[in-house]
């Protein structure tokens, strides 16, 4: 055993320039001192037992050392052994030549930040004097994967008041090539006002018949009703959702609707079909929105007909948030919400031009939902009001989730 952690000298070396932490740091004597303390409380504590059981007296045999490496430095380690040869520490265990619990927490942290793998191991190098290469951080962020799949078979409320689903592509490889994937992500309202993801969901194409797919999952996790559901203009999007949820209302995300409709009109024109669109959707009544789209049609029907009758096949949907105040009419009438959600995976998987499989890419989506989650712990605001309009559309729906 060496002498005492002398502070005195740890002042000095720190005025002298030497580090805190990392490679040589002023710690490392104190991290080594406290570590033995608590070994020698442990040897202790196994010895008070085994006089308890056995009346052969079990003594304290001396040391064995090994070099630890630690977040601090590395040091060498005197771990108190006993004659009988069953003590089995806990805190460093026999064999175990790193105390990485902290190490990995940093790891973890840093990729859950989008960091490259290159930009972590720098960053572990400075702070610890450690080298870790790529293997080991995949190994390190693959110990997330366990809580994924617990997240991901999670049990749900069984009603949410909103719901909005939406899909984002990456280049993950498969089979030996990389090829586009679909990343289906549903958020939810729950009925205390936050934002909840409700899932994310990995395929090889967007389309309808996946969809149906996921929301049979939300439903044999608990999940029974969604009052309104958002989405874009996917071909048979309503009728998947309707297929397991029938009492749910649909909104198609009208921003959708006029970004694909301004595709197919010339540039010259833009600006004017725009202006005359804006009545149709900003209208402060259902009846003011049609008279709106009639005149849209009989003024642009010729030039642009595959625009009008989009619109025309798709007004059901579009026009759902009408019937609504305006609380509730602008929280459902776009995908918002979600495509906010989307845009902090795109800052976390910047640095990543392609994934090399579907874990390392759902690894790192469940790293942002954790941060995004955790700044979700106000109610959306008005939430008491929006939830008491609500109740008037779907009181029977509301009844037995509302807490009165």
């Amino acid at each position: 055993m060496e002498d005492k952690f002398d502070i005195e000298a740890a002042l000095a070396g720190l005025k002298s320039g030497q580090d805190l932490m990392g490679k040589d740091g002023v710690l490392t004597p104190l991290i080594k001192q406290l570590t033995e303390a608590a070994l020698q409380g442990e040897l202790e504590s196994h010895l008070s037992q085994d006089d308890k059981v056995d009346d052969r007296a079990n003594r304290k045999n001396g040391y064995s050392k090994k070099t630890v490496k630690t977040p601090s430095g590395s040091f060498e380690l005197a771990t108190p052994r006993d004659r009988a040869g069953d003590f089995e520490p806990q805190l460093v265990k026999k064999h175990q030549t790193h105390l990485t619990d902290e190490i990995e927490r940093k790891i973890i942290s840093l990729f859950g930040l989008g960091m490259s793998y290159a930009d972590i191991s720098g960053h572990v190098e400075e702070l610890y004097g450690l080298e870790v290469s790529s293997a080991t951080i995949s190994a390190v962020t693959d110990k997330i994967l366990p809580e994924l799949k617990l997240w991901q078979q999670r049990p749900l409320q069984s009603l949410y008041p909103f719901v909005w689903l939406d899909a984002i592509h990456y280049k993950v490889k498969r089979d030996g090539r990389y090829q586009s994937m679909a990343v289906y992500t549903v958020l939810g309202l729950s009925m205390e006002g936050k934002k909840e993801i409700l899932g994310i969901y990995l395929s090889e194409t967007e389309g309808a018949n996946f969809w149906l797919s996921v929301l049979t999952d939300l439903n044999n996790r608990g999940l029974e009703d969604i009052l309104i559901a958002c989405m874009d203009g996917l071909t048979g999007f309503p009728e998947a959702i309707n297929a397991i949820f029938p009492n749910t209302e649909v909104q198609l995300c009208v921003i959708h609707q006029i970004r694909n409709s301004m595709r197919y009109v010339a540039s010259k024109n833009q600006k004017e079909f725009m202006a005359d669109l804006k009545p149709v959707y900003k209208a402060l009544t259902i009846e003011a929105a049609e008279t709106a789209l009639d005149e849209l049609e009989h003024k642009w029907g010729d030039k642009y007909p595959i625009v009008i009758r989009s619109w025309r096949k798709k007004w059901h949907h579009l026009s759902a948030y009408f019937k609504y105040p305006p609380d509730i009419r602008k929280v459902i009438y776009t995908t918002n919400a979600i495509e906010s959600v989307h845009r902090q995976f795109r800052k976390l998987t910047k640095t990543k031009g392609a994934f090399p499989n579907e874990n390392s890419l759902l690894k790192l989506l469940y790293c942002g939902i954790e941060n995004a989650s955790k700044k979700w712990t106000m109610p959306l605001q008005n939430w008491n009001l929006t939830l008491s309009q609500l109740a008037i559309y779907f009181d029977t729906r509301l009844d037995k989730n509302l807490d009165i």
